[in-house]
């Protein structure tokens, strides 16, 4: 019995992207079956290959999210480069790049001349401002996206210093934005016989997951400010304090109140008129956290997520990196998959979150490349080169 094939299985991704809103990308797009060529500068490659963490000399940071990708080295700066990635354009259904707005114009492989020679090539740019607006042109990064876009304004203690969320938040939005419209694309090309360019900003992206911050601002005209570990509207929906360890618990409405306060022994809490109700609980919430310290800090975290749990009370665990790897939900849905290379050897990392009917798990992912370990397949494949042609052109640098 044949194996179903993944929903992007014949789709050839190019891959001009480097560090991380553009491989992330790319990398989910490889999950469901898309052929990922990373186009790497000769001899360098992409930037993060030299980012730690390191294992035997290789980057962990690189391989965890360019695993199974081919990687084909091309120095785009030279003519032939150029000639070759148009060739490449021309055989292709998806390019991405995350360079600033302007680098692939100057380079003379823009949209404009690559929509020439593919009119169905999927153009897609991630970059820190867009491709239009007074600050297009502006160097970004991560925090800046954070920064700029709200979200550091509402992260963290209040009265406390600005914090940044704790992964790349900035890149990595615009890495799932970016995904879905090169899906959204791929379909309406499908209907269309067309393609078109994809231009996603980090900026954009921040501001798009802001939540219910840009209507709360609106209501009272004042800026939400940062509330440490507790929901702005609804409560309690917090981390809390057993007699060793902090977890969360989220009473998300009106009768999970009445049966967290059963659970936890203080029904005589459920007449309190101060806590009737969401909006009672929220306008009251500095009370409702002194009674809820004491209430907890009488058994250990693990105790009382048991009580809870008995009563169906959605509650969790504050797991540290090592707990979420061996946890055991996690672990059943495949979400710690094993990198096998031959370098470095197996090495885990997390798998691929959207599961489908048709399409099964295997737990297993592809090797690191190492930069142009696949030009002369890609090279012969796709465009036809011979041996002596490809050893030409590295002879001049060109792959």
């Amino acid at each position: 019995m044949t194996e179903p094939q993944k929903p992007l299985a014949g789709v050839t991704v190019l891959d001009l992207t480097r560090v991380l809103a553009g491989p992330y990308c790319t990398m989910l797009l490889q999950d469901l079956g898309a052929r990922v060529i990373k186009i790497e500068m000769p001899g360098t490659g992409d930037d993060s290959r030299m980012f730690g963490p390191f294992l035997k000399d290789v980057s962990l940071y690189f391989a965890s999210i360019n695993r199974g990708k081919e990687s084909l080295s091309l120095n785009l700066k030279a003519p032939e480069g150029k000639e070759i990635l148009e060739e490449l354009v021309a055989n292709a259904d998806v390019l991405v790049e995350n360079f600033r707005p302007g680098t692939m114009e100057k380079l003379g492989v823009g949209y404009d001349h690559l929509g020439r020679i593919n009119p169905r090539l999927i153009y897609a740019a991630a970059s820190g401002f867009g491709h239009t607006g007074p600050d297009s042109k502006k160097p970004a990064y991560d925090i800046l996206a954070q920064a700029r876009g709200g979200v550091m304004s509402i992260t963290g203690w209040p009265e406390g210093e600005p914090t940044r969320v704790g992964l790349s938040f900035g890149d990595l939005a615009a890495s799932l934005f970016t995904a879905v419209g090169i899906n959204a694309a791929l379909y309406d090309r499908e209907k269309t016989g067309k393609g078109q360019k994809i231009d996603v900003a980090m900026l954009d992206c921040q501001v798009a997951l802001l939540e219910n911050a840009l209507v709360r601002y609106q209501v009272d005209g004042h800026s939400p400010q940062p509330l440490g570990h507790r929901h702005p509207t609804i409560t309690p929906f917090q981390a809390v304090r057993g007699k060793d360890a902090y977890f969360v618990i989220a009473v998300g409405n009106d009768l999970l109140w009445q049966k967290f306060c059963d659970a936890v022994g203080h029904p005589h809490l459920m007449d309190d008129p101060r806590f009737t109700t969401n909006r009672d609980r929220c306008q009251h919430v500095e009370a409702l956290d002194v009674l809820l310290t004491d209430i907890f800090r009488d058994k250990d975290a693990e105790e009382w997520l048991g009580v809870l749990n008995a009563a169906n009370i959605p509650c969790a665990p504050i797991n540290d990196i090592g707990k979420v790897m061996n946890d055991p939900q996690i672990l059943a849905r495949e979400m710690i998959v094993d990198m096998e290379d031959p370098e470095i050897g197996t090495v885990k990392l997390a798998g691929n979150p959207i599961k489908m009917t048709h399409v099964p798990e295997t737990g297993k992912r592809g090797a690191v490349p190492k930069v142009g370990q696949h030009t002369e397949t890609v090279l012969n494949e796709l465009l036809g080169y011979s041996a002596e042609a490809i050893a030409a052109l590295k002879e001049k640098g060109v792959v």
